[in-house]
Order: C-alpha cells, then sequence, then structure tokens
C-alpha cells in the first residue's frame, strides 16, 4: 500500500521557564493510505504532539514530515482535525455546524460541496435533524456530525485526538462502530490517538507504539482479524494476545 504519511527521524524540542524539553527522539513511522493507525504510549509521552506536528500546529525541531508526497505546511489544509469534544456551536444549527469549515474557507456557495454535505447527511441518517440544534441530538449523534463537518473539506488524512473520551462507556462502544464505518466506507486514512489498548486494537489496521518521552516507536505492530465491526472484534479469538503484547510494551 502507498505510504500516505511518513515522519522520517521527527525530534521536538520545546521551552519552559527552567529548561528545554525534549518531547520526541527521531520518532519514523508510516501511515498507508485508506488505513486506520492508532498512537499509543504512556500518558504525556507525545502522542498529541504528534498530531500537532501533522497538523501543521507545530514545526519539527528537526527531520521531516511529508503528506501524500510533499511536507506538511503551517496548518495544512489537507488534514481534518476531529477533537476530544465535537465543539459544536449549540447557536447554531446541525445544517450550520456542518457548513461552519466550508464558510471559514469561504466555499459555503459550492453547490458541489453543499451537495456532499447534504449526501453525508442522508447517508448517515442525519438529514431529518439538520435544522435541529446541537442539544437536541444525543452525544454518539453529535460526533457523528462532528466527522461529517470534517469530511465535508475532504481532507487526504483525518487525526482524531481521543474523540470518544467524553462519552461514557456503552455511548463509546456505539459511536466507535459509527465513525469507523464512516471513515471505511468514504475510504479515508485516519490517525487516532487514544490511552484506551482495547479501543485501540478494535479500530486499527496498525498500532504505533511509543516509549515514556522523549516518545520514540518501540514497535509498529499490524493488526489483523476475520473482519467486523470494532464491537465485533472485541470478541475475536486473538485480541487478548493483541492486548498482552501491547501492554507489555507499555510497562
Amino acid at each position: 500500500m502507498k505510504n500516505l504519511l511518513e515522519f522520517n527521524n521527527v525530534s521536538y524540542f520545546y521551552q519552559t521557564k527552567e529548561s528545554e524539553v525534549n518531547a520526541l527522539d527521531n520518532v519514523t513511522f508510516t501511515v498507508e493510505e485508506k488505513s486506520f493507525s492508532t498512537l499509543v504510549g504512556p500518558s504525556g509521552c507525545g502522542k498529541t504532539t504528534i498530531l500537532s506536528l501533522t497538523a501543521g500546529l507545530l514545526t519539527p525541531s528537526s527531520g521531516s514530515i511529508i503528506l501524500d508526497g510533499k511536507p506538511i505546511t503551517k496548518n495544512d489544509g489537507r488534514i481534518g482535525y476531529m477533537f476530544q469534544r465535537d465543539h459544536l456551536f449549540e447557536w447554531r444549527t446541525i445544517w450550520q455546524n456542518i457548513i461552519l469549515g466550508l464558510e471559514i474557507q469561504k466555499k459555503h456557495k459550492s453547490a458541489q460541496k453543499l451537495e456532499l454535505a447534504e449526501n453525508l447527511l442522508k447517508k448517515y441518517d442525519l438529514y431529518n435533524f439538520k435544522n435541529k440544534k446541537p442539544r437536541q441530538l444525543s452525544g454518539g449523534m453529535r460526533q457523528r456530525v462532528a466527522l461529517i463537518r470534517t469530511l465535508v473539506l475532504e481532507p487526504a488524512l483525518l487525526l482524531l485526538d481521543e474523540p470518544f473520551s467524553a462519552l461514557d462507556y456503552q455511548t463509546r462502544l456505539k459511536v466507535c462502530d459509527d465513525v469507523y464505518e464512516i471513515i471505511k466506507s468514504e475510504q479515508k486514512t485516519a490517525l487516532l490517538v487514544t490511552h484506551d489498548i482495547s479501543e485501540a486494537l478494535s479500530m486499527s489496521d496498525k498500532i504505533i507504539i511509543l516509549s515514556k518521552r522523549p516518545a520514540t516507536v518501540k514497535e509498529n505492530m499490524i493488526i489483523s482479524f476475520s473482519g467486523g465491526t470494532p464491537l465485533q472484534k472485541r470478541e475475536d479469538d486473538n485480541f487478548g494476545n493483541y492486548f498482552e503484547k501491547i501492554w507489555r510494551f507499555l510497562c
């Protein structure tokens, strides 16, 4: 498979009042096109820093980050970012939230973009809610809206920064299935950050295991199940074996 994202010996330092902090140390990994990859590692090891570097919000101290053959640029428009919370504006309707990114990019009058937005709402059972306010939707529906808002911009790569962490456990399992289905159906490439090993396993084609800070890549683990939804994968006979291997790397 073609490499869509390449981290090549990326290091990152930042300055505090007391000293210089080494957050990443020669991090190298790839994310293949149309794959679902996940970053896991100890708390504070630099997972979100990697997402910020990928999005062009930060600049590497050394090394290079390549997306689809070209270097990442500041606030790179080829990247879609889905945060821990949905960040829907309560005073805007669902439709107005969906097209917010288009408004910012001055593309909200594009017939093609508006048609895409409508089709995504219909495809993922949200069209009848387009004139509702976010507070009228369940947590799972709000996350679907947030994802569709990102997909309307047609990014090459989706970054998911613990997007399910604000949900209760039962809702979280359902939303994992929903988000996974949408990303695979739209043939998007995704890079997820999560502290939840089971969540990482259930959604990923590959898990990139990081060391404690300064982060290095300890292992690139290819994940293979017989198929099914993330929830169904949790019942796979190999699930426990994968979990134990990852746990050992993190200990």
